[in-house]
């Protein structure tokens, strides 16, 4: 794998030249849509080389059980890893090692009902690297009837010709907006969850879905030991089919915080098949202007998460898109990874890279008016990547395949193998 940052000066066509690819290979994998380029762009060009992996030093590791797992040998994790002590490893200590082995991945994307366009043309293109695919469409009422809004057919059917499985997703969205009471009056109504429940499996069933993504926000916190509960009465009536729970990111448990405090990481993971945990929005809408999704955090929310839910339960969520801040009111506009990056260009605006956040950011000026954006590049998802990959994480999410990031698309096509 090979990552170019542009740097002054710089030309596609040099760049093509030096890397022995063609200008418009760069272009189509990095989603560009001009030859312009800006300083600090980070562009991708896959490669045969072999990558590294990241791992974590355990209790009982030598060097040569690591190279096996691998498939690699002792001498090639040492040059990987300067000033490495083979006899004197220390347990966490994060290693590279070079493997041919890809890391193995349940992938899920979500999207919205549709029956063409963007995410019809990503599922032809990248349904290979899709193990999932939830359909963000339903929703429920007080008496815990389920019900669809739009027509979630026609992308049923998109699934299954591209070997994508698809779930259906249910949010407690009312109004254009999460609603706590809604959630609230369900979860607390023994009637009313039995109620939701024989809903969803109706659905399933007609529509022939692979089984549920729960996307339950802002449960209130008295009613965490119900969500649970109605967790484990769905999958028991789902059977084989897969229950696949969103959850809040959080780092201790805050039992009673109006937000996070509903989600009870360790009854949910015993309840589950799979855990995704929402490790985006770190950076807001109407928020000061701050990475989508730092890295920093990422990994401080994934460690307790993994104090609960085991790793080959657990995924972790990918933003596939951006923020446009205006400053000083903090005015939002969301964009894709890709819209993002080429807006910089648009601009000329020099991209810079936060290494702590591992996150790009730029500024520009439009009517008077500063812009501050924050998005997620090849840099920042395969730092990512890494991460899952050193945490053992079975999978990832990405929120909404809608929007356009090739890169990500690359990466993984080259990079991950994808579990069906």
């Amino acid at each position: 794998m090979t990552i170019i940052v542009v740097e002054k000066g710089d030309s596609l066509w040099g760049i093509a030249e030096k890397n022995q690819v063609t200008p418009s290979r760069i272009m189509e994998v990095n989603g560009l849509e001009s030859t312009a380029l800006v300083p600090g762009l980070a562009l991708y060009i896959p490669d045969a080389a072999v990558a590294n992996r990241k791992y974590i030093i355990k209790s009982m590791d030598t060097l040569s059980m690591v190279a096996r797992r691998f498939g690699t040998s002792a001498a090639s994790i040492i040059k990987a890893n300067p000033g490495i002590v083979a006899n004197s490893l220390r347990v966490g200590t994060e290693i590279l090692v070079p493997s041919p082995y890809k890391n193995q991945l349940i992938t899920l994307g979500f999207a919205f009902p549709t029956s063409g366009g963007a995410v019809f043309e990503t599922l032809e293109e990248h349904g290979d690297k899709l193990t999932y695919l939830a359909i963000v469409a339903y929703s429920f009422t007080r008496e815990g009837n389920a019900y669809v809004e739009g027509d979630d057919r026609p992308l049923i059917v998109k699934c299954k010709q591209s070997g994508v499985t698809p779930l259906l997703m249910l949010r407690n969205f009312q109004n254009g907006d999460f609603d706590a009471d809604l959630a609230g009056d369900v979860l607390a109504s023994s009637g009313s969850r039995r109620n939701l429940i024989n809903s969803l499996l109706n659905f399933v069933r007609q529509r022939e879905y692979g089984g549920v993504s729960m996307d339950i926000e802002f449960i209130p916190p008295a009613r965490r030991s119900d969500y649970v509960q109605f967790l484990k009465e769905l999958k028991e009536e789902l059977n084989e089919l897969t229950l696949h729970v969103n959850v809040h990111a959080k780092t201790a448990d805050n039992p009673d915080n109006r937000i996070v405090g509903g989600h009870d990481y360790r009854g949910i993971g015993e309840a589950a098949d799979l855990v995704a945990i929402m490790t985006i929005d770190y950076g807001y809408p109407t928020g000061p202007p701050e990475p989508i999704s730092p890295l920093w955090w990422m990994g401080e929310v994934l460690r307790y998460a993994l104090t609960n839910i085991p790793e080959y339960k657990l995924q972790s969520a990918f933003p596939m898109y951006g923020y446009d801040w205006i400053i000083p009111t903090h005015e939002t506009k969301a964009l894709s990874a890709q819209s993002a990056q080429n807006l910089s260009i648009a601009m000329g605006a020099e991209i810079y890279f936060d290494t702590t956040a591992a996150s790009p950011t730029y500024s520009y000026w439009r009517e008077d008016a500063k812009h501050v954006v924050w998005y997620e590049d090849i840099r920042s998802i395969s730092a990512k990547y890494e991460m899952i990959d050193a945490y053992e994480l079975i999978g990832a999410t990405y929120w909404q395949i809608g929007l356009a990031f090739p890169q990500n698309w690359a990466f993984l096509d080259q990079n991950i193998m994808i579990i069906k």
